[in-house]
């Protein structure tokens, strides 16, 4: 596995130095900031290049939302044949090429760097210090050294005593699992359009999603060095803030967010909104109430 990995070794730990290099003359460079900045400086490199896998998730995502009705027909009708079933699912897939998937494209994408990540920081927080990639000897006793707010980057909830340490990564492991949290539910609330929850199996995977992620985060969280729970904080931060800003200017057709801004486009147009099932903003009934009546003509 290592040889397998050893590729990404040299890209993480490259990136890791230089962007290191280039802050130490500002903060030092055995300074915690430094180090620090630099793992965060990893995770901008890394969503920037995965934006286009991003992208492809949202088309995909979309696509299979329209296909939904098409879905339940194949559900309905071969309720009684699970293979049958999946065959035709498959086939509506390829179709209309997309891939129910891909929405996990950019997480897969993300794995092995993050292995590679635990890997060079499990390393550093070794005694004495294992250097991996393109770390030299000095780098590796620099980074165990390093602190953020207190506690050292290398070390994990369970393998430390040190109370700072404790309290540093249970804050990071609680920010982990709300961001996940909240990302997904922004999605569920607003990204996607009503449906039947009770015969729909895109919404019953977000609803895994919701409870299931920030589980999973918080049990192996304890096992994560500093510095791997500064990285994974920090993606789940930026893939909240992306969502967001997709959901905000660019939503799904159907959604609550697409009725929202339709609503907001038309009433700074001055035209009638399309009647939609969401309720209408406060704004929008004052409108209502301070227009004049108009009388009725007499006969």
């Amino acid at each position: 596995m290592d040889s397998i990995l050893k590729p990404l070794y040299i890209a993480v730990s490259w990136v890791i130095v230089t962007i290191h290099d280039l802050l130490s003359p500002l903060f030092g460079s055995d300074s915690g900031v430094s180090w620090s900045l630099a793992i965060i400086g990893l995770v901008i490199i890394i969503r920037i290049i995965l934006i286009p896998l991003f992208v492809k998730q949202i088309k995909s995502q979309r696509a299979l939302t329209a296909l939904q009705p098409h879905m339940k027909e194949i559900q309905k009708k071969y309720k009684d044949d699970r293979q049958k079933q999946s065959e035709e699912m498959m086939k509506l897939y390829k179709e209309h090429k997309t891939n129910p998937l891909a929405s996990c494209f950019p997480i897969l994408a993300q794995a092995p760097i993050f292995f590679a990540l635990f890997t060079v920081l499990n390393g550093i927080g070794k005694n004495p210090p294992v250097k991996h990639g393109v770390l030299s000897q000095d780098d590796v006793v620099s980074a165990a050294q390093a602190k953020f707010f207190g506690a050292p980057i290398s070390q994990t909830f369970l393998g430390s005593d040190i109370t700072t340490v404790k309290i540093v990564t249970v804050i990071l492991i609680a920010f982990m699992s709300l961001t996940t949290f909240t990302t997904q539910r922004q999605l569920m609330l607003k990204g996607m359009p009503k449906m039947d929850s009770s015969n729909n199996m895109m919404l019953q995977q977000q609803k895994i999603m919701l409870y299931a992620f920030p589980v999973i985060f918080a049990i192996s969280g304890v096992n994560f060095p500093i510095g791997v729970l500064i990285y994974w904080s920090t993606t789940n931060l930026w893939t909240w803030g992306q969502q967001f800003y997709v959901i905000k200017r660019n939503p799904t057709p159907g959604s609550p967010a697409y009725e929202e801004l339709k609503r907001k486009r038309a009433h700074k147009s001055g035209e009638v909104a399309p009647e939609t099932d969401v309720a209408p903003t406060e704004e929008e009934v004052k409108g209502q109430r301070n227009q004049p009546k108009k009388k009725k003509k007499k006969k």
